[in-house]
């Protein structure tokens, strides 16, 4: 396999002689954000042999390497942040999934396996549980005493939680559950640590009381003996090799009439009595249900910082790589060109650069969310449902685009990147579940669209355009709308010959957010309105007027998380002193929000927004004048990852790839010196 590169960029735009120096110091620190204690232990621990992953093991090999690694997690106390300090924790719950995210640079299926015993096993006795149910069951569960699995997901119902077939039928007569799955589509599924290691489980399950069902509710119930072997009533089976992630046992669960004990309900938010009386704090069930699985948020929160960690560490070695390999001759006559010297190679890398910074301080925003709302700080319902749906709106961008940059970066190193030694196709092959687990994605984002659509409501049901313009030039701060409403925005402004003084009117951050708010209000506002009649039709109708807009629900929610993204990189730009390091910063705030603008051009011409002439500017913009700028920077940029060779682990990133070019150039240096170079049978042309 040969690594192709176009021709160089011929004309470059003129830069400053000196380019701007980055802090990379400094911005290491800044990207690692508030929790970079928490970070660097982890990253510490991660860059031991004992945890990294080990080629050429077999299923049942990588299985019990990930199982015994999680024992020297719990050695290392890498695990009990999040847990009470009454049992040994440090109730950090910010910390505690900052940590986690960095285990991916060691090995995805550690971190899942891990993420399984303490992020969803152990967080459900955790949150969904009361004292009792802490004291009782969490020792044994942080220290790996008691392995268990999440059982949730069911193989007819992975996405729709609400409607799981597995019950849990209150007994009176003996004061216990009964548990059952009464047909093979309610047999839980996927879960980790079923398959052989998980000795307990909390199951999620319809609890009946009295002939009512009260909806899904979580009990924690023994399912295995001493021996390994299932307990009576208990059946499963191995899921076998998968996709990806092969260190983790998943494996399917199912139940025949399981007794357990009436205290085995974690009912911090609905409890059954002895008397055989339900009751809840939470009256309405359709609340009481999404308030339970809100407190099992910090899965989507993690996997957003785990992609975001591994795109780092893609970029990282792409980018390193790109910088030494050289191919084919241009600019010289003799020497060959560094290949992220080219133009395309830039095109190639340097926006999901900009979209991994974007990501990164995104993520920040989103964990410092999460630990306002599980640590008390912040936790009204407002401050719940904000939560929820920023985790629902991130969580798909940074899992989707995390499988398209590893991808890149693998085609961008060329046959190199395909060997398993640079870790390029193991990485994407573990995260591909990312996009599915813990929330479908695209699942995920009609949630955040009914959010928009709700909050559109509340605002404007009886808005019009002047009403509408006014709500966007608040939300744009010092951005003008004119008067005539905000279909006639970009129309009104003439276009200009240079493409500098072009791009000049929409390349500012005011601008740039004026699009991009204009775009998200709009497409919710066209949603609402094609949505108004539903609350008219028949629910059969009302159910197909939906599902012929679902797909411009999802478009919108991807919007409004990319909007986000864009904020939270613009809002970090206000933290940084150096000069240099904020101005390279900006360009590269730039490079996302106008690659964003550009990868919607069709949406912003259709509507009206941008002219033909400016919507061509703002592609020679970014490829003659951001692409330029930041690729003498590119270096710095992924070297303030701050990934040790420990972490990296990619021979391609290791400095090898430049002494072989640097022998090879010497050589043909020599040869040329000498004059023992051999005759080309045909001259170049000059």
């Amino acid at each position: 396999m040969t690594q192709i590169a176009d021709r160089p960029t011929t004309t470059p735009a003129p830069e400053p002689s000196v380019s701007p120096s980055i802090d990379t110091a400094w911005l290491g620190e800044y990207l690692l954000g508030q929790w970079a204690e928490a970070r660097h232990t982890s990253r510490a621990l991660m860059a031991l042999p004992e945890f990294q992953r080990q080629e050429g093991l077999s299923l049942a090999e990588q299985r019990q390497r990930v199982f015994g690694q999680l024992a020297l997690l719990v050695e290392s106390k890498g695990v009990h942040r999040a847990f009470p300090k009454s049992l040994g924790g440090n109730e950090d719950h910010g910390g505690n999934i900052a940590a986690f995210e960095e285990i991916v640079t060691a090995d995805p299926s550690l971190q899942i396996k891990s993420g399984v015993q303490w992020g969803l096993f152990g967080a459900a006795v955790l949150h969904l549980g009361t004292e009792k149910h802490h004291n009782k069951f969490l020792p044994g569960i942080m220290s790996l005493e008691v392995p268990g699995a999440f059982a949730m997901t069911e193989t007819g119902h992975g996405s729709d939680v609400a409607a799981i077939g597995t019950t849990a039928t209150y007994d009176e007569k003996t004061d216990e559950f009964v548990i059952n799955t009464p047909f093979r589509a309610a047999w839980k599924d996927y879960l980790g640590n079923a398959a052989i290691h998980g000795v307990a489980c909390v199951v999620f399950a319809q609890l009946i009381v009295a002939g009512v069902n009260h909806g899904v509710h979580a009990l924690y119930l023994p399912i295995r003996n001493d021996k390994g072997e299932f307990l009576p009533g208990i059946g499963g089976e191995d899921d076998g090799p998968k996709g990806g992630l092969n260190g983790i046992d998943n494996g399917r669960l199912h139940f025949d009439h399981v007794r357990v004990p009436r205290e085995n309900l974690l009912n911090r938010y609905g409890d059954v009595d002895e008397n055989g009386v339900y009751t809840s704090s939470i009256a309405s069930p359709g609340r009481r249900f999404f308030t339970m699985i809100g407190t099992l948020v910090q899965g989507r929160v993690s996997l957003d910082g785990a992609s975001t960690v591994a795109s780092k560490l893609a970029l990282d070695i792409a980018i390193t790589y790109g910088s030494q390999r050289r191919q084919f001759v241009a600019g010289s006559p003799t020497d060959e060109e560094v290949i992220l010297d080219y133009g395309r190679h830039q095109r190639r890398l340097l926006p999901r650069l900009a979209q991994t910074y974007a990501m990164s301080f995104a993520h920040e925003k989103l964990l410092t969310a999460f630990d306002g709302v599980f640590s008390g700080k912040r936790a009204t319902d407002a401050d719940r449902e904000d939560l929820e749906t920023l985790a629902a709106a991130l969580k798909p961008l940074s899992t989707w685009n995390a499988l398209d940059i590893l991808q890149e970066a693998r085609e961008a190193c060329g046959g190199a990147g395909f060997l398993a030694e640079n870790r390029f196709t193991q990485l994407r092959a573990d995260l591909d579940i990312y996009t599915t687990f813990e929330g479908d994605n695209n699942v995920l984002l009609q949630l955040v669209a009914k959010r928009l659509l709700t909050d559109y409501a509340r605002k404007f049901s009886k808005a019009d355009a002047g009403t509408m313009a006014g709500y966007v030039a608040g939300q744009v701060n010092e951005a003008v709308v004119n008067n005539f409403g905000l279909r006639r925005l970009a129309q009104n402004v003439k276009d200009f010959g240079s493409t500098s003084r072009s791009v000049g009117n929409v390349q500012s951050a005011a601008a740039q957010r004026q699009l991009l708010t204009d775009r998200v209000h709009t497409m919710v506002a066209t949603l609402a309105a094609n949505l108004r009649p539903a609350s008219k039709l028949s629910p059969a109708d009302a159910a197909a007027l939906f599902n012929r807009n679902q797909n411009e629900l999802i478009e919108a929610a991807k919007a409004h998380g990319e909007l986000l993204q864009w904020e939270a990189f613009t809002d970090a730009l206000a933290g940084i002193d150096d000069a240099d390091t904020k101005k390279v910063l900006t360009w590269l705030r730039d490079l996302f929000g106008l690659t964003l603008i550009e990868k919607n051009l069709a949406w912003y011409l259709i509507h009206g927004r941008l002219s033909s002439g400016r919507a061509q500017a703002i592609t020679r913009y970014i490829d003659d004048r951001l692409l330029p700028r930041l690729r003498p920077q590119a270096l710095d940029l992924v070297k303030a990852f701050g990934f040790t060779p420990e972490l990296v682990r990619a021979p391609i990133a290791s400095g090898a790839e430049k002494i072989r070019q640097d022998e090879a150039r010497e050589y043909y240096r020599e040869q040329r010196a000498s004059g023992a170079a051999p005759v080309l049978e045909k001259k170049p042309r000059r």
